[in-house]
C-alpha cells in the first residue's frame, strides 16, 4: 500500500512532461500552419480503413501525411501508404498509447510546414490515450456500429477528451441492428453538444461531409491564428 503515492507521483511527472512537449508541438504546428487531426478508438473500429479513405481523397487536392501507432507491426502504415500520402509508423512496443515525445521524434526529419493536414492514428485503446495530449488541433473518437451503442457510457473519459465523435461502418448498421438514436443519446449524455459524424469507408458515404468538416475547422483555425 505504501507504493501508491510514489506511483501517483511518477504518473503526474510523466503527464507533466508530456504536456510540456505537447505544448511545444502545438506551437510548432501553429507556426507551420498545419492542421493536426488525431484519431482514437478501440481495436477493430475501422480506424485505419477510415483514415486510408480520407488520405486518398485529400491527397488529390492538398498536402497531407500521417503518423500511425501500433504495438508491434507496420501493417497499418503499409495500408495507409496505398493512399500515396507520406506515412510513418511509430512502434510503441509495450506502451498502449502514443505520447507527445513519440510524435516529436517521428517528426524530427519532417518539414511540417509543407503540409496542410497531418493525421495521427493512435494505438487501438479507449483508456490510455485519453490522458495524453499530442499537440493535435482536433481529436476524433471513433465508434463502429459493430461495437454497440453503449461505448460512450463505458468509456466516458475518452469522449470527454475528444472534440468529435465519428460513427464508422454505417454500411453494416442495418445488419447488426445498430440503434443510431440510442448511440447519439449516449454520446450526448456523456458529452452534451458533441459534434457527431457518421461514415462508411467501404461505400464512401459521409466521407465528403467529413472532409468538408475538417477543412472548415482548418480554415477557422488559421483565421484565429492570424488574429
Amino acid at each position: 500500500m505504501s507504493a501508491a503515492p510514489r506511483l501517483l507521483e511518477v504518473r503526474k511527472n510523466v503527464l507533466k512532461q508530456n504536456d510540456v512537449i505537447a505544448h511545444a508541438l502545438r506551437e510548432r504546428f501553429r507556426a507551420s500552419r498545419v492542421f493536426v487531426v488525431s484519431l482514437v478508438s478501440s481495436p477493430g473500429s475501422g480506424k485505419t480503413a477510415f483514415l486510408e479513405k480520407a488520405l486518398t481523397l485529400l491527397h488529390a487536392r492538398c498536402r497531407v501525411a500521417a503518423l500511425v501507432g501500433d504495438l508491434a507491426t507496420e501493417n497499418d502504415a503499409a495500408r495507409l501508404a496505398r493512399s500515396l500520402a507520406p506515412v510513418k509508423q511509430i512502434t510503441t512496443g509495450t506502451v498502449c498509447h502514443l505520447e507527445a515525445a513519440m510524435i516529436q521524434n517521428a517528426l524530427a526529419d519532417w518539414d511540417v510546414s509543407q503540409l496542410d493536414f497531418l493525421f495521427i492514428e493512435n494505438v487501438g485503446n479507449l483508456v490510455c490515450p485519453s490522458s495524453y495530449d499530442l499537440g493535435e488541433s482536433l481529436r476524433l473518437v471513433l465508434i463502429s456500429v459493430t461495437e454497440g451503442e453503449d461505448k460512450p457510457l463505458k468509456y466516458p473519459t475518452i469522449f470527454n477528451s475528444a472534440d468529435v465523435a465519428v460513427i464508422t461502418k454505417m454500411d453494416l448498421a442495418s445488419a447488426v441492428e445498430f440503434d443510431e438514436p440510442i448511440a447519439r443519446k449516449n454520446i450526448q449524455a456523456v458529452r452534451p453538444g458533441m459534434e457527431i459524424l457518421k461514415v462508411s469507408a467501404k461505400t464512401g458515404d459521409g466521407m465528403n461531409e467529413f472532409l468538408e468538416f475538417i477543412e472548415t475547422q482548418r480554415s477557422r483555425s488559421r483565421a484565429t491564428s492570424a488574429v
